[in-house]
């Protein structure tokens, strides 16, 4: 692999996470860049589901320039997950159930908020 390509591929390995991040954070309902553009929403109902959206569609513009290129990205995720993201539309279970079994995120947030 030449040095632009290994370049070219940890710069897309990087934006992936970052939109993966980014995804999970929304689905958190925390604090995103999106937030940071629309301070103002924050009181109106369907904002959170505004931000899912566009995390999701960033995380699939992102996958999508992936798989032009011929680059390597479902590595980064859990089966179940490729499985959401090749299936493309965010639906409510993608929400229910993107975090693998085991993964104890949503249970260590609810306990944090509880405390």
């Amino acid at each position: 692999m030449s040095d632009k390509q290994q370049n070219l591929h940890e710069f897309f390995a990087e934006k992936m996470e970052k939109a993966k991040i980014q995804f999970e954070r929304a689905l958190d309902c925390k604090h995103t860049d999106f937030d940071d553009l629309y301070p103002y929403m924050n009181e109106q109902p369907q904002f959170f589901w505004y931000k899912r959206y566009v995390a999701w569609s960033e995380l699939l513009t992102i996958v999508k320039l992936a798989d032009e290129l011929g680059l390597e990205w479902q590595n980064q995720f859990s089966p179940l997950q490729v499985e959401f993201i090749q299936g493309k539309v965010l639906q409510g279970k993608v929400l229910d159930n993107w975090y693998p079994e085991g993964d104890n995120k949503e249970e260590e947030s609810v306990s944090q908020m509880e405390e």
